[in-house]
């Protein structure tokens, strides 16, 4: 078998999968669980550095759509793919979950240096796309087809959608509400060291 064809059978493949499966994959191939939704610590490692800061009830309710977001747009957990799934989140919404768009933000931050291209695309596919936050949980997703689930968050619309003046806008909106903080602390250490 070719790749092209080996590519999409393993697309056709996954589509098929229903999102519980896939989302063990996922957990699998992270080292991540569901227990750690109710952990009181979030731990992650910068490089060799271990580093944990307090799971929030409101972090805890966002990360399983979080995780889903992950399994259904293809975003890695690297610090890009961390940094796209932000972008892709913020653009598409993050409703009442206050710890997905902090969290979001700083990852889009970054993504902006790290990836600025691959943070841009993101955040317009996430502009024609849907999340799961508006909705909120439920266990039902887990039962759907991967397919499905991409068909709800309006992926495969999201891929066809022209970019749009709105969308550049506010894109250039974001940047300016995640740089700002950056640009207040070089202003201030600047007047400072004056």
């Amino acid at each position: 078998m070719t790749a092209a064809p080996a590519a999409a059978a393993a697309t056709a493949a996954a589509d098929n999968a229903l999102v519980r499966d896939a989302r063990a994959a996922y957990f699998a191939a992270n080292g991540f669980s569901d227990a750690e939704y109710k952990n009181r610590w979030a731990t992650f490692k910068l490089g060799f550095l271990p580093l944990a800061f307090p799971n929030t009830p409101s972090r805890q309710r966002a990360l399983p759509m979080h995780d889903l977001h992950h399994v259904a747009t293809g975003y890695p957990t690297t610090f890009v793919g961390e940094a796209q799934i932000g972008a892709w989140e913020i653009a598409g919404g993050c409703g009442d979950h206050l710890a997905a768009w902090v969290l979001n933000a700083m990852g889009f931050g970054y993504g902006l240096l790290l990836a600025p291209a691959r943070t841009y695309r993101a955040f317009i596919r996430g502009r024609h796309s849907e999340t799961l936050y508006a909705a909120g949980w439920s266990d039902a997703l887990l039962a759907l087809p991967v397919r499905e689930l991409r068909a709800r968050l309006r992926l495969d619309r999201a891929a066809a959608a022209p970019t749009t003046l709105r969308d550049v806008a506010a894109f250039a909106g974001w940047v300016a509400v995640v740089s700002s903080p950056v640009i207040a602390a070089v202003g201030l250490l600047v007047w400072a060291l004056r």
